[in-house]
């Protein structure tokens, strides 16, 4: 059994995905969601789907060891960051190598590292006048969004895009492959 936990901080949209497309799924299990968003829409999103929910705060991710004793004492064999902001901590990257997974909304290396998430990152390639943008699925290490690609997709960005509108390409990206590419590589098939 590969025991999955999701690391999510918004809305839950991708997070929601990622639960239904492994639920039928034998030999896969989404476990648990954690969040360090108490008010965060995803809380909801997971409770809904019966996925227990564990809230933790920045001492205690940071500070600590109660995650990755958590996770541990959970049996979780993968790590999805599904809409997380925080940089994962080293303690977590070794206790995981190769096995913690982050989504980004742009075609990485560019349009990435701190504070480059959400709209930041469509304004971002507006402004640049890129003529294509997309998303990247990589494996997390101790820098933002510098870990090794695993899967890009891209789509056009128009003279006529706002934030919102190529966001809303993008996370059509998003709910097409992640959750594909995800099985693919926790099952060792080619991604």
């Amino acid at each position: 059994m590969n025991n999955i936990a999701i690391f999510a901080s918004g809305s839950g949209t991708n997070a929601q995905r990622l639960i239904e497309h492994f639920s039928p799924i034998t030999g896969t299990k989404i476990s648990v969601l954690l969040t360090n968003k108490k008010g965060a829409m995803v809380i909801e999103r997971a409770k809904k789907l019966h996925v227990p929910v564990r809230i933790f705060d920045r001492e205690e991710f940071y500070y600590s060891e109660n995650i990755a004793v958590f996770l541990k004492n959970e049996g979780i064999d993968w790590v999805i960051l599904a809409g997380f902001l925080w940089l994962i901590p080293k303690n977590l990257i070794k206790i995981f190598p190769k096995k913690i997974v982050n989504i980004h909304p742009a075609l990485l290396p560019k349009y990435g590292g701190k504070g480059m998430y959400g709209m930041n990152v469509h304004q971002a390639v507006i402004d640049a006048k890129e003529k294509e943008s997309g998303i990247t699925i990589h494996y997390v290490d101790e820098e933002y969004d510098r870990g090794s690609i695993i899967f890009q997709a891209t789509c056009p960005v128009t003279e006529t895009d706002t934030p919102e509108s190529l966001a809303a390409r993008i996370h059509e990206l998003e709910y097409k492959h992640f959750p594909i590419v995800m099985e693919n590589l926790i099952f060792n098939k080619n991604v």
